[in-house]
């Protein structure tokens, strides 16, 4: 069993950043019970240039307080089947990216969907969580900016 003194305590929501996008304080639903994480975006549009796959898209909606009107091109990680919460299986893109929290930068795999029937934009999973190591305290939200 690990020392949880090297652990840090988050909550059920965080406000986190993601600098490589200039978003920052973007709400994030922490979650357990999922292994990835994913991000809510529109215009998914995937294409290949030099041989490889690549992907734009437009992160968030154009209502959210946050949107900045920015297309986002990046390279595809991978591409598999994801279960959503509603049990259906979809085909999705997985994007590479930096996320911080407490201060720190950390690598995050996030798949690109639809997440606009959802309050927030940006779930973590367990695969992320992991890192920290990080334990989740359901009782607090926004440990990491405080």
């Amino acid at each position: 069993m690990e020392n949880t003194s090297e652990q840090k305590i988050i909550g059920r929501t965080e406000l986190v950043d993601l600098p490589e996008w200039n978003f920052i304080d973007l709400e994030a639903k922490i979650d357990t019970g999922a292994y990835t994480s994913s991000m809510h975006c529109h215009d998914i549009e995937a294409y290949r240039e030099e041989g490889e796959d690549w992907i734009r898209f437009y992160l968030l909606d154009p209502d959210h307080v946050s949107y900045n009107e920015q297309e986002i091109t990046m390279p595809v990680h991978d591409q598999r089947e994801v279960k959503s919460s509603n049990g259906e299986t979809e085909l999705r893109y997985f994007i590479r990216t930096k996320i911080n929290f407490f201060d720190r930068s950390y690598d995050i795999e996030l798949s690109l969907t639809d997440r606009s029937a959802m309050k927030y934009p940006l779930l973590i999973g367990r695969k992320f969580l992991q890192k920290g190591p990080f334990l989740v305290d359901v009782t607090k939200e926004n440990l990491s900016k405080k």
